[in-house]
């Protein structure tokens, strides 16, 4: 197949799997009875209840957004441009968080200050009282989504921090300090990587409903599953999603005119030609302190406590009976979806980087709008395209499942090999083009070899981001589909904290552990590889 046929064809499969179920839900949300009708709008719009959990869901992102950007821009730039101790192993720490469901670190926090808590039974009365008030309401929240995103905004700030050509910083340092190097000259040329960080974060924020499910805040985001869950009234669920998709593609076309262009002109550089780090001086301690505290309260205390919680063989014994097969369907989806998005996001990842056809903007733009929409509206698009009994060889099995996973995280596979593939010469594959190889031949024997590492890592993200998943999950799975997620959700009502603290330590490990594998098989192999230059 030639090159233009295999690029197409991926890029038609994205549209049919991500935009027609969103088209399809769109126009179901003007029918009722079969003819047109505004019944779902007007009663949604009508009800003081929706503009208040619209509210909430401002409020509740407003407040995310704003805290992960001022605590992880300074984080960001403490890690890549200082001499802090331990910068690397913070900068890894401070982002597990991000490799785990956004629940479990509600369920950790709530074991630590809930009703039947440690702070409960060890502390004060009225102090434990206080800190559950807080932590089930806007409060408690805003705590763990800033727990579980802020490492969006470090992680950005240090990959802008190492675009940043260095030698605009090196003529600013003739004539300023460090301090005033980084206000005048790097901070501003890293706003538009701050900025896409603020702006992932606060729609991941408005799209998230399992932690404030949990954590009883009522937001916009819950109007949707409940009225499709609980009351089956599908035309009222799709219009509630209606006004999340709607925000999403406003923010992401206001990111595209105003940012996108600063962000491509940003060039790239490696660490070796940067500038020496900034010195920290007396501070450096103090700063040390700090992080260790924050990093101890945001990734190792909520863990702790699950694993204290169900620190028991019985418990542990419970848990794998109860939850094993789902265990097992979740491994067996995530790596089933991982390795599809790992195809699927390097074509797209070669459309993006070579811009081979004229509509790779349209493709890159497309993925990420899917991949910052609301789970809900995926969902639902999804049930709304392939709910027919013609269509129900898909609907009735796991295969609705890894659609939904291909429609959402397309955008983090295609983005890893995008950048994996600036490291490659462009020359290698035109030697291979004079020599007369064909299109597939060249990606099989020359681009693909050297971008392996890449393609390995981008079907690692998508792997821990499948095995995590809830929300597409909850939506779309057919009866006795269920994955470890789903049963840990519809357990934590009426099962014991001990149980379900057990089921998230393995939902953990199990999405832990490829990541700590795959680092030291890195590790290892750069080692292998610096004693072979020796």
């Amino acid at each position: 197949m030639t090159q233009r046929t295999v690029l197409t064809a991926v890029f038609l499969f994205i549209i049919g799997i991500g935009v027609f179920p969103i088209v399809t839900m769109f126009v179901a949300s003007f029918v009722t009875n079969g003819s047109l009708s505004l019944q779902s709008y007007q009663g949604l719009l009508s009800s003081s209840r929706e503009w208040v959990l619209l509210a909430h869901s401002f409020a509740l992102a407003f407040l995310v957004s704003v805290s992960t950007t001022v605590v992880g821009v300074p984080l960001g730039i403490l890690f890549g441009r200082t001499d802090l101790p331990l910068r690397r192993f913070f900068t890894v720490a401070f982002t597990i968080p991000l490799l785990i469901p956004t629940y479990i670190t509600a369920v950790g926090w709530a074991d630590f200050l809930g009703a039947d808590g440690f702070l409960a039974n060890t502390g004060s009365a009225a102090v434990a009282q206080v800190a559950y008030n807080l932590l089930f309401n806007l409060p408690g929240c805003v705590f763990v989504l800033f727990s579980d995103f802020l490492p969006i905004v470090i992680l950005l700030t240090i990959t802008s921090l190492r675009s940043v050509n260095p030698r605009l910083e090196e003529a600013g340092k003739l004539v300023a300090t460090w301090s005033g190097v980084l206000r005048r000259v790097t901070i501003p040329l890293i706003v538009p990587g701050i900025s896409l960080g603020t702006i992932l974060v606060f729609l991941l924020t408005i799209g998230e409903f399992s932690v404030p499910n949990f954590l009883r805040y009522h937001v916009f985001t819950l109007e949707s599953f409940v009225q499709f869950s609980a009351f089956y009234n599908f035309g009222t669920a799709t219009a509630a999603v209606v006004p999340l998709t709607l925000l999403t593609f406003i923010i992401l076309l206001a990111e595209w005119m105003f940012l996108r262009e600063r962000f491509h002109q940003v060039q790239a550089t490696s660490d070796k030609t940067g500038l020496p780090p900034m010195e920290l001086g007396k501070f450096k301690i103090w700063l040390f302190v700090l992080v260790a505290l924050l990093c101890f309260t945001v990734m190792v205390l909520p863990l702790l406590v699950l694993i204290v919680r169900s620190f028991s063989v019985s418990v542990y014994a419970a848990a794998i009976a109860v939850a094993w097969d789902s265990l097992l369907r979740s491994l067996l989806y995530a790596v089933v979806g991982a390795s599809l998005l790992a195809v699927i996001g390097f074509f797209m990842g070669y459309l993006i980087h070579q811009k081979a056809m004229p509509f790779w903007r349209t493709a890159d733009t497309l993925t990420i709008f899917l991949f910052a929409l609301p789970s809900t509206v995926i969902g639902l698009g999804l049930i709304s395209m392939w709910n027919r009994p013609w269509t129900n060889f898909i609907y009735g099995t796991f295969a609705m499942i890894i659609l939904g996973y291909l429609a959402k995280y397309t955008a983090l596979t295609s983005r890893i090999t995008a950048t994996t593939l600036t490291l490659i010469p462009n020359s290698m594959e035109e030697a291979g083009q004079v020599a007369g190889l064909p299109w597939t031949r060249r990606i099989g024997s020359i681009v693909m070899p050297m971008a392996w590492k890449g393609i390995l890592v981008s079907w690692l993200v998508a792997y821990i981001f499948c095995l995590r998943d809830l929300e597409i999950t909850m939506i779309v799975y057919p009866p006795g589909y269920e994955t470890l997620p789903v049963r840990i959700t519809t357990l934590m009502a009426n099962s014991p904290a001990e149980l379900i603290a057990a089921l998230c330590v393995l939902m953990v490990c199990a999405t832990v552990l490829p990541a700590v594998v795959l680092w030291m098989f890195f590790t290892f192999n750069t080692r292998a590889r610096n004693r072979e230059t020796r």
